[in-house]
């Protein structure tokens, strides 16, 4: 199979891997108290097994409260899909914090250019530190054992709805010791109403 070129089709490590040079921000998280909503936010991209190939999601995350403020599906791992969901999130709130790793996605010009570094710092993890990201790889666990391989994907549709359902129980129904057994939303938002567009509903008491 090596000398006929054949392998397996499946998703490669390292799926941001990064060789183009571009600027590298500290790490700011290292032994920092996150007390209050959007104190800080994660961003990180995971692959989705579907029927015939592979989708990749991105999602922003409060820290704090574990609420999935943005995110976004697409077919490639083109960076355009990672600014939606960022300027969608913006759209909420300003981070004291946007934390990525080092992929390409998150390094460009494009993408660091739409903070505010008045008002948002940029950090970055180590290469090769997962855990420095860590709340968002505890809700990439969640989410791939409790939606993604209980699923057969037919389609991008219906891989759309089936993941922006989860991610409105995750955030609206389901409660985390961590949170005083609380929602994400409970915490993040209190009694506000947040926001409402054709794709989402995302209401509080």
């Amino acid at each position: 199979m090596e000398h006929m070129g054949i392998e397996a089709i499946y998703p490669k490590p390292n799926l941001s891997l990064n060789t183009t040079p571009h600027k590298v921000y500290p790490y700011l998280l290292k032994g920092l108290t996150i007390s209050y909503p959007n104190q800080v936010w994660g961003a990180d991209i995971t692959y989705i097994k579907m029927h015939g190939g592979y989708l990749y999601l991105v999602a922003f995350i409060d820290w704090h409260s574990r609420f999935i403020v943005a995110h976004k599906l697409s077919t490639t791992l083109e960076t355009e899909f990672c600014l939606e969901a960022a300027r969608e999130a913006l759209k909420i709130a300003t981070p004291g914090i946007i934390n990525t790793d080092q992929g390409v996605q998150f390094t460009t010009p494009d993408f660091t250019g739409l903070w505010d570094l008045e008002r948002t710092k940029v950090s970055m993890d180590h290469k090769g530190r997962c855990f420095d990201n860590i709340f968002t790889e505890r809700f990439w666990r969640s989410f791939k054992y409790e939606e993604v391989y209980l699923k057969d994907y037919q389609s991008v549709r219906e891989a759309e709805e089936s993941i922006r359902d989860y991610i409105r129980r995750y955030n609206f129904d389901r409660i985390h010791q961590a949170l005083d057994y609380k929602t994400p939303a409970e915490v993040y938002l209190g009694n506000q109403i947040l926001w409402e567009d054709s794709s989402r509903k995302l209401f509080v008491n």
